[in-house]
């Protein structure tokens, strides 16, 4: 009989490139999505939200393993852990929990603390599970892309290096976990093949875009000036800690997971840069 895997946050960066990468391997796939108005092409689509615990409930049913990603919320933590103890009483056979990179309860970062909190529930709940813990997301160059466009960005890290992965890896391996055994009780930290600089960065984007792009190294206050109005408060701090904590170096370990679970090189920045080239390029007018 074919398992069946669900996905929570499958129109989301990580979740679409799930979804794709569980399409090529011999499960059912279904999609949790939100958003009534989102389908999602070629597998089963479910409705369902965090917050509502009976819709959570229902995409459940009849599924064998399930991908957990955190939403973008201040009770972030308290979602995933009521998910979990749902996904505990449906009799799910394994849970994939997506957390960050040094995920810690002591951590001066808030969201490195509330995947840790979600880490020390589920390890305690006498569920098949695997911890996934990326680092930082060269996807999330993108929400630099309109001043990328105008050959710069901006960011309070220095010249600190970062082994920054791409999203499509971060897929692959939980495909990878959710699909084979032998990651029961298991934690993975999943990185790029090397740590880069965003100096280095920089210059594989101009590389790719064959235009100078720089980065221009960015005080707190400035990066929370920018950001202000544009995401919430909370958000804008916890981002201002994620971004000390790279500053501060400690985010440049380089791990063998993607390459340990999938069999294949962690893509380098240098493929991230050629493959999202044109999302960085400025718009040319039609006329």
């Amino acid at each position: 009989m074919t398992p069946t895997v669900l996905v929570t946050g499958a129109t989301g960066t990580v979740g679409s490139a799930l979804v794709t990468a569980l399409q090529a391997r011999d499960v059912t796939v279904r999609a949790m999505t939100r958003n009534p108005g989102h389908s999602v092409p070629g597998v089963e689509t479910v409705v369902a939200d965090l917050r509502d615990p009976g819709s959570v409930a229902a995409a459940l049913k009849g599924v064998d393993a399930a991908f957990l990603n955190s939403p973008s919320a201040p009770d972030a933590a308290t979602l995933q852990i009521q998910f979990a103890d749902l996904a505990r009483d449906a009799g799910l056979d394994r849970l994939v929990l997506l957390s960050q990179y040094a995920a810690r309860a002591d951590s001066p970062v808030r969201f490195l603390r509330w995947h840790a909190e979600v880490e020390a529930h589920v390890h305690q709940l006498g569920l098949d599970h695997t911890v996934l813990r990326p680092n930082l997301y060269l996807q999330a160059l993108l929400s630099f892309a309109p001043t990328i466009a105008k050959g710069w960005f901006a960011a309070p890290i220095g010249d600190a290096a970062v082994s920054a992965v791409d999203t499509r890896d971060i897929a692959e391996a939980a495909a990878a976990v959710l699909t084979s055994a032998g990651h029961a009780g298991r934690s993975y930290t999943v990185t790029g093949p090397r740590a880069v600089t965003h100096d280095q960065i920089a210059q594989a984007l101009s590389t790719a875009t064959g235009r100078e792009i720089a980065f221009h190294d960015a005080s707190a206050d400035q990066f929370t000036a920018a950001l202000t109005g544009i995401l919430p408060s909370w958000q804008v701090d916890g981002l201002v800690e994620d971004y000390a904590h790279y500053a501060r170096g400690e985010a440049a370990e380089v791990h063998t997971s993607v390459t340990d679970l999938t069999g294949d090189p962690a893509r380098d920045v240098t493929d991230f840069a050629r493959d999202y080239a044109a999302a960085f390029t400025p718009a040319v007018n039609a006329d």
